[in-house]
């Protein structure tokens, strides 16, 4: 190359770092979005295991794709990675190209120096994801199905430590900007999801000593201001960010969202202050007074803004948009299986189980504790999810059949109160953890009246969401109301009763080699036909032996304040840098 033409390229160069510069300068600070969340846990990105954690570390963190934000047929959409990826004939090789000049918010452990996103950071990550030492325990599906993963696992459980620079056969980077990702075996949900794992620096990682949870170093579109646990975290807008454009979609009923988003260059939001309110009925309060700028509510409380069905018309005077959907998550009863008093898989607490299944009233939890804003469940993967099958038939509500189960598995002795004793002549009570909130309350009122029908004594722990969470990774409960899912396919939910699985995933401990080998036909099959039989087939054994009683899907409701732009659902994680705010209407 001449002189002359490398000057050309020096400053064309410049320009472009210049108009990187401006574009990410668009994230104006007096943009202010305003958003409530339940208390989280970490920021760790391989170590969280709930949903508001989630939601704020996929702000901080990126993974090579997201799920599509406009897309009706969930499908990935390129974040880190250069395009789609190449997959081999066979299935089982994925190749994925990287952006170059994606660069790491700073830290201390990176010397100073500006730090490239590059292919290793994946392969570290990725393997992080996998580790069996920490808090989640590992994960057993990918383990398994990447090439040469599943004995670098096994020589981390046996140790207490993985060795992160022992090479993983089907984890490599090619090169500088290139992953690749052998499989034993053809599975395209767990290998879009290995693809959505979020990336973070083993620089940062080794210097913390493991403890990330709040030094979140990431190359998100947004990075930590301030965490004060327990009361607010506040993100701003990462300098080091590329532009981005809104994305584009076929589907007229996008048509205008999109319309009114293009030419603008994103994010354009500068800071995220996301305060913690736990209960629903503040939330509305708060959004009320337009000091959250929308809101995601459920059951009654949602049913406050609602008449007949529809935006009660004062506020939709006011500009407020409603959006509802079915959530991708299961909401069920979880029994601890290694519990001595409801769990083991004896015929007398299977029966116990089942009996407590057929006296659940989900038509008057739905119509008075939710305000029909729910789905009854019928089985494990929800409406809207790869292996939700709609012609399975109702859940069956029968107390009498309830109590002649009981009395013919050994229930049938009582105590002086008129409450049914163990088979073995002992006193019997069932105690119910709930997370704390005013719902919860209401749950709690019903499900003890359902108890009470069949002479079920019931006690209830409401508990913090987050010493909740930790008490169901400890096994520290007997029964349990909550959900869990997130994601497209079924696989979460399905994976909960794995006995292949940690217990913070099959939190119910729950042990059968007929559901697993149900659960390896779900990832097996080639078409959407054979997953919905294999999911199908996990649905009924959880029906016969009873680990989980489904509950609800339940209605999320979105409602959102008219200065909030390019808002649409926030289905599977936060898309917060797609909005917008129009200060001079907020004001």
């Amino acid at each position: 190359m001449g002189m002359t033409a490398f000057r050309r390229l020096s400053h064309l160069l410049q320009l472009l770092t210049l108009v990187e510069c401006c574009s990410v300068a668009a994230a104006d600070p007096n943009k202010i979005l305003r958003v409530a969340t339940f208390d989280i846990e970490t920021l760790d990105p391989q170590q969280y295991n709930d949903d508001p954690s989630f939601r704020v570390i996929t702000a901080i963190f990126e993974g090579l794709y997201e799920w599509d934000y406009l897309a009706a047929t969930p499908s990935l959409a390129p974040v880190t990675a250069a395009g789609p990826p190449e997959i081999s004939a066979d299935g089982k090789i994925w190749t994925i190209r990287i952006k170059p000049g994606i660069y790491f918010t700073d830290d201390p452990a990176f010397g100073g120096k500006p730090r490239e996103l590059v292919a290793q950071d994946f392969v570290y990550s990725i393997t992080r994801w996998l580790d069996p030492n920490l808090r989640r325990g590992g994960a057993p599906v990918p383990t398994d199905l990447i090439v040469g993963a599943r004995a670098v696992v096994d020589a981390a459980r046996e140790t207490g430590k993985l060795d992160y620079d022992r090479p993983i056969e089907g984890l490599r980077a090619l090169d500088r900007h290139t992953l690749q990702v052998k499989l034993t075996q053809v599975n395209y949900p767990i290998a879009q999801a290995i693809l959505n794992y979020l990336v973070c620096a083993r620089e940062v990682v080794d210097a913390a000593h493991g403890d990330i949870r709040a030094r979140s170093v990431g190359t998100g579109p947004y990075r930590l201001r301030e965490w004060k646990r327990g009361s607010r975290i506040v993100l701003e807008a990462n300098p080091k960010y590329r532009s981005l454009r809104f994305p584009a979609s076929g589907d007229p009923a996008h048509a205008a969202l999109v319309k009114s988003m293009q030419g603008k260059t994103l994010p354009q939001i500068g800071v995220v202050e996301l305060n913690v309110i736990e209960e629903d009925v503040t939330q509305l309060l708060e959004f009320e007074r337009g000091m959250l700028d929308y809101v995601e509510l459920r059951a009654q409380i949602a049913s406050r803004l609602l008449a007949n069905g529809k935006l009660k018309p004062e506020y939709a005077e006011r500009g407020i948009a409603r959006h509802v959907f079915a959530e991708p998550f299961l909401f069920a009863i979880y029994f601890n299986i290694a519990d001595p008093v409801v769990g083991g898989m004896g015929k007398e607490r299977i029966a116990l189980r089942r009996a407590m299944a057929l006296a659940l009233d989900r038509k008057t939890l739905i119509d008075v504790v939710y305000s029909g804003q729910a789905l009854p469940a019928n089985q494990l993967v929800p409406p809207g999810v790869a292996g939700h099958d709609a012609t399975l038939p109702p859940s069956t509500y029968d107390p009498s059949a309830a109590n002649a189960l009981l009395d013919r598995f050994g229930y049938e002795a009582r105590d002086a109160e008129g409450y049914r004793k163990a088979p073995d002549g002992k006193p019997l009570t069932l105690t119910t953890s709930l997370r704390t909130g005013s719902i919860s309350r209401e749950i709690a009122t019903l499900w003890k009246k359902n108890l009470d029908a069949i002479g079920l004594r019931g006690e209830f722990h409401l508990t913090p969401f987050q010493d909740f969470v930790k008490k169901l990774e400890a096994g520290n409960f007997q029964l349990y109301w909550g959900g869990y899912g997130g994601v497209p396919y079924g696989y979460p939910q399905l994976d909960q009763l794995d006995s292949r699985q940690p217990p913070t995933v099959n939190t119910a401990r729950f042990r059968l080699a007929e559901y697993d080998r149900a659960v390896d036909r779900f990832y097996a099959s080639p078409n959407e036909k054979g997953r919905n039989a294999a999911a199908r087939q996990a649905s009924e054994l959880a029906s016969t032996y009873a680990p989980i009683l489904p509950t609800i899907f339940r209605l999320q409701n979105d409602f959102v304040q008219p200065w909030v732009q390019g808002y649409s659902k926030q289905l599977y994680t936060n898309y917060w840098k797609y909005l917008d705010v129009d200060l001079a209407r907020r004001k």
